[in-house]
């Protein structure tokens, strides 16, 4: 166990690559209840969120969710979120632990009239069950990526949210906070696996999604993070015309994924000798390599450039890939 974000949270259970593999061989369990819950509601919730959050709010609906960023003046990331419609005038959004303050505070300090901004994080407890037999396990139907329905694991009530992190199968499963313990001894009595964030943390730096804190910051712009793709830079949201400008221009740097050449785990502020820094790094259990992502000058972004890591002290030779970094062989 280890403190994070004033939380006590599990590094592992029985170990990192034993929950690697179990969640993309079968099913495993995260609890993500430390993550923060915001709604935000009202006939101007909207437009509200349209004018903060880098993606199209209007492409949701009742049911559906949206990958998305909340961004500062210059296109930097406050946090990276999930937005959910609950109905016409309400949205949920799951935002990053260590961020919920920050996050709270950015929206609340631009409420405008006909909207209500509140942090309701300590009602809810999250359980998010990932991998190729997750929906099996737990009964539960196939339904399109970033959607989400009311429903029930074992008589407990909860919101089943079509996403995770992890790059597998899977839902995350919103419940009350007094019915949380229950809810995940109710998933793991069906054979599920926990798992804790050490695993979580090499999952997702296989499938190359980004940790606010390592990978992307304020100090990050979207596009140069490759998360250009969630950003509609068509509306006027926070940083959007810094955003069109860089993009235009082109980033001087990039977030890039590559693979150790020589045994050696590259760890996040490592130097990157041709230029940028290591800002993830770990060993892939699918893989069995060391495995990373890092900013480094546009030029040597693209797939197959030569690099070099400074493993304290070592020189170590790596190449950039493709992302993901990990694919399921079909």
């Amino acid at each position: 166990m280890v403190p994070f974000a004033g939380w006590e949270m599990p590094v592992q259970y029985e170990g990192v690559i034993q929950e690697h593999r179990a969640v993309r061989g079968d099913a495993g369990a995260f609890d993500v209840s430390h993550m923060g819950e915001i709604e935000v509601e009202g006939p101007q919730a909207r437009p509200l969120l349209q004018s903060l959050l880098s993606n199209d709010i209007e492409k949701l609906e009742p049911g559906k969710a949206q990958y998305t960023l909340l961004t500062n003046e210059q296109g930097g990331i406050v946090d990276d979120l999930i937005v959910y419609q609950l109905d016409g005038y309400r949205y949920l959004l799951i935002v990053n632990a260590g961020n919920r303050d920050d996050a709270y505070a950015w929206l609340k300090d631009r409420e405008v009239r006909g909207s209500d901004v509140r942090d309701v994080s300590d009602r809810y407890g999250l359980i998010a069950v990932q991998g190729p037999r997750a929906l099996e396990r737990l009964g539960l139907e196939k339904a399109p990526a970033f959607t989400f329905a009311e429903g029930e694991i074992d008589g407990i009530a909860c919101m089943v949210n079509r996403t995770g992190y992890t790059g597998e199968e899977g839902v995350e499963l919103l419940a009350m906070e007094d019915e949380t313990g229950a809810l995940w001894d109710a998933v793991l009595a069906r054979g599920v696996a926990p798992a804790g964030l050490g695993a979580r943390d090499s999952l997702r730096l296989e499938v190359c999604y980004p940790l606010h804190g390592n990978d992307i910051g304020p100090e990050t712009d979207a596009i140069s993070a490759g998360l250009g793709w969630v950003c509609a830079l068509d509306t006027e949201f926070t940083g959007a015309a810094r955003l069109r400008e860089v993009k235009e221009q082109g980033p001087k740097r990039r977030l890039t994924a590559f693979v150790m050449e020589e045994r050696a785990i590259p760890r996040g502020h490592m130097p990157i000798l041709e230029g940028g820094e290591v800002t993830s790094g770990t060993h892939s259990p699918m893989l069995d390599v060391g495995i990373g992502m890092g900013y480094v000058p546009a030029a040597l972004a693209e797939p197959g450039t030569d690099l070099t890591i400074d493993v304290r002290g070592k020189h170590r030779r790596a190449r950039t890939v493709k992302k993901p970094i990990y694919k399921r062989e079909e």
